[in-house]
């Protein structure tokens, strides 16, 4: 294993294991109407994106460790567009040891799976705007404080049911092929769907 592939390992775990705890980030961004409508819509994207089980890319499943990697890297690759927006300086100074890192992490997550594929993960951040979940549109979201209360409450279930953590990393993620073996079917299968 290269070193790029370690350091993607150790990036990814640790990733995993604050998951629940990055997602913070993104219910400040919808909750703050400093933030123009676009980032807000974006970060409510990214919240249904990672509590929904049907993603994009893989279905989490409770017992895969790796189906929740696409949530991990979607969610920094997001929250980097959204601190390099024009509300970014705000977002950085929330959490600057967060931000402090994460451009060199996303760039050893490129070099690790590849430009091509790190580029088609990194194309789905636009369609986050689009995402339905339990029958309503991001909008709604933002606009209903009922749905905004609900998605809420579902996060901070996420967070209490999310069981991922070094322990259960263990053995089940050494090595970063398995995650870039399941994203590139996953890429090969919407190519033959759209081709």
């Amino acid at each position: 294993m290269s070193d790029k592939e370690q350091e993607f390992v150790e990036i990814m775990t640790e990733w995993l294991v604050s998951l629940p705890h990055d997602l913070k980030l993104l219910f400040d961004v919808t909750d703050d109407e400093n933030f123009s409508r676009e980032a807000r819509e974006l970060a409510v994207g990214g919240l249904i994106y990672v509590v929904s089980p049907n993603d994009f890319i893989s279905a989490d499943r409770p017992d895969s460790v790796l189906s929740y990697c696409d949530d991990a890297l979607l969610l920094h690759m997001l929250l980097d567009e959204l601190a390099g927006g024009e509300d970014g300086e705000d977002l950085q100074a929330r959490r600057a040891e967060f931000f402090d890192s994460l451009k060199d992490e996303l760039s050893v997550c490129e070099q690790a799976v590849g430009s091509e594929l790190y580029s088609w993960i990194k194309s789905k951040l636009p369609q986050l705007k689009s995402l339905e979940y339990k029958g309503k549109k991001v909008a709604t979201y933002l606009d209903d404080d009922e749905a905004s209360g609900m998605l809420y409450e579902d996060g901070l279930g996420f967070r209490t049911e999310y069981e991922v953590d070094e322990e259960t990393i263990g053995d089940k993620f050494k090595k970063a092929r398995g995650v870039v073996e399941l994203w590139q079917r996953k890429k090969e299968e919407e190519d033959r769907k759209t081709a």
